[in-house]
């Protein structure tokens, strides 16, 4: 007698809501793949697009406008969607555990969980500075510090970026941007906002063009922005409180102090230690080593994409460009292996176009401004570079409403 076999299911398990994971998403919902069971484990519901986040920090966005609601996303894919956080990986039997103690099997993995601020060789950093990842703790921070000087605009706002990449630079420009909007409303000078920008080495952004870092570098200094370049911090401790308000120092390596209110870390970008334990190859900051096919180099049945991989035969900067770039091939392939076919690889362009947003340069224009530049042309700050750069931004978000 004959039986009528049911095909086994093959369970796809994507882990966090990054850029690429967004759009392999979208993308399974509009091309479902019989006899896969997809699932989504992320620790939080919405994820912030990078390329808006300095706008909402500048006051151009609102909060739902720069972030992707998940569990629609999840249900347009038909995804079973958990909300937890990640704490370990089982290789031997496949399995993802979980914080709250679920674990959850796996024929196929993806990881795209982004990346955090090295912190902990600085003393006093992981207590006392606000790292920018994640993005909710940031913002968090960021909300009650508007806050506070929309109801004391007159009091002594001094704030300290640690980290003079691209990341750094817009973080600085946009916070002095909305909180400049803040306090000339209220006729209290805006000399009462001190901004200090920390960077290691001595030139601001060292993966751009010397054309790029030079105007920026200008822009900064024509705007107040007190640079620390080639000062190392070393050290953050609190100092004393001033009412309710506390104050930090920050020491760094050549002996210089500077007391603040808030601190912002903005450095050198880590992964979380629980990837090197489960036993996947990483590179010497933890993040995963990934094949042209954005496979794992030691397990094939995993894949990543975004900040958390290094594809080894490509090196690109840790950019949310290159994460979205991914979302499409990263598709391609996960349907692929469950299908049983061969990869196709990837190559990532070596040169972007990159729009930095440099908040509002006029009293209370409500217009940003971004300089554009790809490879060794750089375009100066302008209304229209900004309008194209919104234009982008929206254009790409639209694709994950739902109704």
């Amino acid at each position: 007698m004959q039986q009528n076999l049911q095909p086994k299911v093959k369970d796809l398990v994507l882990i966090g809501g990054g850029h690429s994971h967004a759009i392999v998403l979208r993308m399974f919902g509009m091309k479902l793949l019989p006899g896969v069971r997809l699932t989504l484990i992320t620790a939080a519901s919405q994820t912030a697009y990078s390329g808006m986040l300095p706008g909402h920090i500048a006051g151009f966005y609102t909060h739902d406008e720069c972030h992707i609601d998940l569990r629609p996303l999840a249900n347009f894919a038909q995804a079973q969607l958990y909300i937890d956080r990640v704490v370990a990986l089982d290789l031997e039997n496949n399995k993802v555990l979980c914080a709250k103690g679920l674990a959850v099997d796996f024929d196929v993995l993806s990881i795209d969980i982004g990346s955090t601020p090295a912190t902990l060789s600085v003393s006093g950093a992981a207590e006392y500075a606000i790292a920018v990842k994640p993005v909710s703790q940031l913002l968090e921070h960021w909300d009650q510090l508007i806050e506070a000087v929309g109801k004391n605009p007159q009091e002594l706002i001094r704030i300290a970026i640690a980290g003079g990449g691209a990341g750094g630079v817009e973080l600085a420009l946009s916070m002095q941007s909305h909180l400049h909007r803040i306090l000339r409303p209220t006729q209290q000078p805006i000399q009462n906002l001190k901004i200090h920008l920390f960077q290691r080495g001595q030139e601001l952004m060292p993966n751009y063009y010397q054309s790029v870092r030079h105007q920026l570098q200008q822009i900064l200094t024509e705007r107040g922005i007190k640079l620390h370049l080639g000062e190392t911090v070393c050290n953050i401790a609190p100092t004393k409180h001033q009412e309710t308000k506390e104050i930090f120092k920050i020491k760094c390596e050549s002996g210089l102090t500077v007391e603040c209110n808030k601190i912002f870390w903005v450095t050198q970008a880590s992964a979380p230690e629980w990837l090197k334990i489960a036993g996947l190859g990483t590179n010497e900051q933890g993040f995963i080593l990934v094949e042209d096919t954005l496979q794992s180099q030691t397990h094939p049945q995993i894949f990543a994409a975004g900040d958390i991989a290094t594809m080894v035969n490509h090196q690109r900067p840790k950019a949310g460009v290159f994460a979205v770039r991914q979302g499409k091939p990263l598709f391609e392939n996960l349907q692929r292996i469950l299908l049983g076919k061969s990869l196709k690889p990837y190559r990532p362009q070596k040169q972007y176009l990159s729009l930095i947003g440099t908040g509002d340069q006029r009293a209370m224009s409500a217009t940003g401004y971004a300089y554009a530049t790809r490879g060794i042309i750089t375009l100066p700050p302008h209304k229209l570079l900004w309008r194209y750069k919104d234009w982008i931004d929206r254009r790409f978000m639209e694709r994950f409403r739902f109704e």
